[in-house]
């Protein structure tokens, strides 16, 4: 029987985590059981009635939100635990009241284990209740589902502490006469994590469909400290963070901010590139400066930068060389943006033409200050370059556009060949790598990229702490919303304020890593240590191109 994937994705905005949903199931490379919280929204199902949505709801700050599930109009929020399980439902006769009976004795299984008794299920009313047979049942955890082609999706909300007023704007699941309550209301103290640990040991046989218990893979975001606000889910504001600051996130995401390897320690040999100043470095550099661009290569401190411009290629960095994100291990200027220039489209189109570039890779900074994320601008720049260099492939290494699924779309219309963002790191270290930004919401960003109908690509850099495991089950993730391209490098800390390397990754580890990532299905696999995301970006996009099992020169 395939392991069950657990993921605990700490806060992600509803429709991110429907589109999530959709692309693993699709996918169908496994089984996974999302556990997550939502900012406040209104979902409505498709037996919805519009006189269930109460007068509070417009002024209730809450999203509303058109669901594909059944059912009728619930509310999600914070306190409220809230699980998809995406995975193959043997179909037969009454499949779907068979599977939504499973997930209700997983959840009433739960409450026992942390200590609400007298829970089970009401006739005529999916979902799980308190005291359903006395004399006022009130409804803990509603369940909404649906399965196709024997794939599911959409799961239960169980109510652990949330603002129950916000039930009070609407008709929860179309049931007018029947209070609904939490765990905290019923007097049942116990954090988010306990019931997400509880859910955890019970989803080994809860979801199992055949005989005994199913083997369970679980990794989580780290969890918070109760005395720490929960950050939006909406994408931050231009607001750049000390480094030193992620230390106490490195401490609660399990690593010592004062561990690691120091700063002035020796790199190992396999880590010290060759540097060559031709005519070729010397003659890009001075393009680059006559055009007034910025390289990737110069501002990230890149180890293959003599490597890549002696070949004759380099990364345009666009929107500016101010990035409003202050990510714990890049070299990239963290002061307030200064505002686009309209002619840096153009400007990067003329350099592609001058160097003959038959594969150009464009990223950017971060531009949380703009309405888009600067999603315009990269548009406008794919679209120079195919106007100047019809022949020229055209690669985008994108920021996440803060989840505005509309600026995702304006990227993806421009039709790069290959689209790329990066994790960067695994699930539990994203919140201390990555401050501003979301490890669900950078997934969710490949799998809408691929049902666009774009080659995929992201990678990570390792050495801040994750282990092998943690290594594998990234790698899995991103097969499973159809990632084609991955690359993964050693992080080379690029000062003392950074982040610590935790560990150097050897070039034989490196290479097993490559060969795991192959056996996933990935078209190409770049790993090695001084790989980073454009290292061979030509190779591996001709190598996706082409559809066959690339092995990394």
């Amino acid at each position: 029987m395939t392991p069950l994937r657990i993921r605990w994705l700490g806060r992600v905005r509803y429709q991110e985590a429907l589109d999530l949903q959709h692309a693993i199931r699709d996918a169908r490379t496994g089984d996974y059981l999302l556990l997550l919280e939502h900012p406040h929204v209104y979902t409505l199902g498709v037996r919805t009635k519009p006189e269930h949505l109460l007068a509070g709801v417009a002024s209730s700050g809450a999203d509303v939100v058109r669901a594909d599930r059944g059912g009728d109009v619930t509310y999600h929020g914070p306190g409220q635990l809230v699980g998809y399980p995406v995975l193959d439902v043997p179909m037969g006769p009454a499949t779907v009241p068979a599977y939504v009976r499973r997930i209700e004795q997983l959840v009433i299984d739960v409450l026992a284990d942390v200590g609400l008794g007298d829970t089970g299920r009401l006739d005529g009313y999916p979902g799980v209740w308190v005291e359903p047979g006395g004399h006022r049942p009130r409804k803990i955890c509603a369940i909404g589902v649906r399965v196709d082609r024997g794939r599911s999706m959409h799961g239960f909300a169980l109510n652990v502490d949330p603002d129950l007023t916000m039930f009070g704007n609407i008709v929860p699941c179309g049931i007018p006469d029947k209070p609904v309550t939490s765990l905290a209301a019923e007097g049942i103290d116990v954090s988010m994590r306990d019931v997400v640990e509880a859910v955890c040991r019970r989803a080994a046989s809860g979801l199992s469909f055949g005989a005994g218990e199913r083997r369970i893979e679980v990794h989580s975001a780290a969890w918070r400290p109760p005395s720490e606000p929960a950050e939006s889910a909406g994408g931050s504001a231009v607001a750049p963070v000390v480094i030193r600051s992620l230390d106490r996130r490195l401490a609660t995401a399990g690593v010592d901010p004062n561990g690691g390897i120091s700063f002035h320690s020796r790199k190992p040999d396999y880590l010290r590139a060759p540097v060559r100043l031709g005519t070729e470095v010397l003659g890009l550099r001075s393009l680059v400066r006559g055009l007034n661009l910025v390289t990737v290569c110069e501002e990230a401190g890149c180890p293959n930068l003599s490597e890549c411009w002696a070949d004759g290629t380099a990364t345009f960095m666009i929107n500016g060389e101010r990035c409003t994100r202050a990510c714990g291990f890049c070299l990239v200027d963290t002061r307030h943006p200064v505002p686009l220039d309209p002619e840096e489209p153009e400007h990067v189109a003329d350099a592609v033409v001058r160097l003959g570039l038959a594969h150009a890779v464009v990223t950017a900074v971060a531009r949380d200050d703009l309405a888009d994320g600067g999603a315009a601008a990269f548009a406008a720049t794919v679209g120079a370059i195919r106007r100047r260099s019809a022949g020229t492939a055209v690669e985008v290494l994108v920021s996440d556009c803060k989840g505005d699924a509309d600026s995702q779309a304006v990227i993806f219309a421009s039709r790069p060949d290959v689209l790329n963002h990066n994790v960067e790191t695994v699930l539990r270290l994203q919140r201390a790598v990555r401050t501003s930004a979301h490890y669900a919401r950078s997934l969710t960003l490949l799998a809408r990229a691929k049902a666009a109908g774009l080659v995929t690509k992201s990678g990570m850099i390792l050495g801040m702490g994750e282990t092998l495991p943690e290594i594998e089950a990234t790698l899995l993730d991103l097969r499973a919303v159809g990632v084609d391209i991955v690359t993964i490098g050693q992080y080379l800390r690029p000062t003392a304020a950074h982040l610590a390397v935790q560990r150097w990754w050897r070039p034989e580890e490196f290479e097993e890593i490559g060969e795991m990532g192959r056996a996933m299905g990935f078209l190409h696999v770049e790993s090695s240590p001084l790989t980073r995301s454009s290292y061979h970006a030509r190779q591996a996009a001709g190598s996706a191109r082409g559809g066959a099992l690339a092995v990394a020169p």
